[in-house]
């Protein structure tokens, strides 16, 4: 503990007398707006200034708890101590109180015959310094820490202690849960507030796509995922489910005395100055409701083909097809497999002043300024078919569905190629040569879509090998040739890489994730084996003797190249016949 700094009675670095500083630091950091800071100043004086600017900022959702700690440790001078060096038990024989530590967010880390260490989410607080100088008697070094890792550190060591401020208790949840005003008021108190802007916070920080909450009989997981795969972080008490979970659907605008049916909304939230749209799900449990949010952040998806992870072939390729001007484009896969962001660079590119282009969503997830976009809303009768019918009607020149999801929508969607307009959509099948079966099944007839389909394509993500750790290795035969590398490795020495793991990274070895994909022009050939109705892998046979690389092979070309590893190609592909 040789880099903290210690603070003697009389240390004069209050935030509060000068909170010009600690918001200086954060504009100059680029997180935060000057018109954010007055805004939190003028809240801070209505309130009688009697809050510190950081936990406004923090509050209003303007910066993260962790951007507040960096700023104030560069402020006052002193060491920024992560939740991972938290001890695992509490000291003994410290003879302060658990209650006065959990009040004051006061976390012992060490001691010895004459000094006392701890890490404190206000250091500047004389006040509390003196106590523990005088109880202790000791002189007292201390360090910052972030304010929810500390409430959690100081709930986990005093678990005798279950009527914290922070926490919400077992027997209040269980007895409000059915009274709705009463879970109101427990929502709206401010733990359970911080709580829930901090799980959001940490997943933005993580970079998570989602956050998932669910509650079971004896705890409440939390669960982020990341590239792509579920990491489980820290979660509150079990006892406060009701209260979060009723927090999040408020925030939503979402009824929640309803706890039988499955419900839908949103709401935006400012994270590290930047804006997110929080889509919301709930289902009901055994055990209360699941919820997940899906975190979007327009400014930092890149709507073009190539970081999508379109070889420039591939690109050419799908500006070809959307050079056509009617058929339909189908974008196909699983859920979370990045089909919307793909129609959405679509859309970018084909967005020019000369052209009419009308959307139909549930959701709309990016707003595209010149691009008319209509949500559904099923309850009100506003359906995918019903929409249709209607913007048919705007004469617009591109028509693009969020998804075919019935025969009615399919029929329309047909109709629509067939008489002058390019419709662009997606379907969930496995690959390519699926589409054209799920179509079939779905009643369109062979010859409308022999006439009206002008391409097919089907991807996956895969994670993205960290450029910052990854190691190149010389592959064992036997893998080789079992998968045919030496294809992708041209003439020189074939080296693939695997994941390490670094702080760049978080440990995981992987940094975000791409496209493999699969583009199924509906060729002559491709044409008459539908109408002879063909089955699947003989479309798919036919597909890769006219030259399209399938889903795997492009994966795995990506893996020859160094962008990810055979493993993760394999994981989220199909097997090939």
């Amino acid at each position: 503990m040789s880099s903290v700094v210690k603070l003697e009675t009389g240390f004069s670095g209050q935030i509060d007398s000068g909170p010009d500083a600690l918001c200086g630091l954060l504009v100059a950091a680029g997180k935060l707006q000057p018109s954010d800071v007055e805004r939190a100043l003028r809240l801070q004086r209505e309130q009688g200034d009697w809050e510190k600017i950081g936990s406004i900022l923090a509050k209003l959702g303007l910066v993260s708890e962790m951007d507040v700690a960096e700023s104030l440790s560069e402020q006052l001078g002193l060491t920024l101590v992560d939740g991972a060096d938290f001890p695992a038990e509490p000291l003994a024989d410290l003879g302060i109180e658990p209650r006065f530590l959990k009040n004051n967010r006061v976390l012992v880390l060490d001691q010895d015959e004459t000094e006392l260490t701890v890490v404190m989410s206000h250091p500047q607080d004389q006040h509390v310094l003196d106590a523990l100088r005088l109880v202790s008697n000791k002189s007292v070094v201390a360090c910052l820490g972030i304010p929810a890792e500390i409430d959690i550190a100081l709930n986990r060591l005093y678990d005798s202690d279950k009527r914290s401020d922070d926490v919400v208790d077992a027997s209040v949840s269980a007895q409000y849960l059915d009274d709705v005003e009463q879970l109101k008021e427990l929502a709206g108190e401010a733990p359970v507030i911080k709580l829930v802007n901090q799980l959001i916070h940490g997943a933005a920080e993580a970079g998570a796509s989602d956050i998932h909450i669910e509650p079971f009989e004896d705890q409440l997981k939390i669960r982020y995922r990341v590239d792509g795969l579920l990491r489980e972080v820290d979660a509150p008490p079990t006892q406060s489910s009701a209260a979060v979970i009723s927090r999040v659907k408020i925030m939503a605008n979402l009824n929640i005395a309803e706890r039988r049916l499955a419900q839908d909304g949103r709401f935006k939230q400012r994270v590290r100055g930047n804006e997110y749209d929080l889509r919301v799900s709930t289902v009901p449990t055994m055990y209360g409701e699941s919820v997940v949010l899906r975190l979007l952040q327009r400014d930092s998806v890149a709507l073009d083909f190539g970081p999508l992870g379109f070889s420039p072939q591939q690109e050419t390729v799908m500006q070809e097809i959307l050079a056509t001007p009617h058929g339909i484009l189908l974008v196909t896969g699983p859920t979370g497999s990045g089909k919307s962001t793909t129609l959405y660079a679509a859309l970018r590119h084909l967005n020019k002043p000369e052209r009419m282009i009308i959307t139909v969503e549930d959701p709309v997830e990016y707003n595209i300024r010149g691009i008319n976009q209509m949500q559904v809303k099923p309850q009100i009768g506003l359906t995918f078919a019903n929409a249709l019918r209607s913007i048919v009607r705007q004469d617009p020149d591109v028509i693009m569905i969020g998804e075919m999801r019935d025969t009615e929508t399919a029929q329309i969607a047909v109709q629509s190629a067939l008489t002058g307009h390019l419709v662009l959509s997606t379907l969930h099948t496995n690959d390519a040569a699926g589409s054209v079966m799920r179509m079939l099944d779905m009643g369109v007839e062979d010859y409308l879509l022999t006439s009206a389909v002008i391409a097919i394509q089907a991807q996956r993500l895969v994670r993205t090998l960290c450029p910052e750790c990854r190691e190149p290795y010389a592959p064992p035969r036997e893998v080789v040739e079992r998968w045919g590398l030496d294809r992708f490795a041209g003439n020189g020495e074939l080296t693939l890489h695997k994941p390490i793991g670094c702080d760049h990274c978080g440990n995981t070895g992987y940094s975000g994730r791409c496209a493999i994909l699969e583009i199924l022009p509906m060729t002559d050939a491709i044409r008459q084996l539908v109408l002879k109705r063909s089955d699947v892998s003989e479309i798919a046979r036919a597909a890769a003797d006219l030259g399209m690389v399938s889903m795997r092979d492009d994966g795995l070309r990506k893996a020859v190249a160094g962008e990810t590893t055979v493993e993760e190609v394999l994981r989220v592909t199909p097997e090939q016949s």
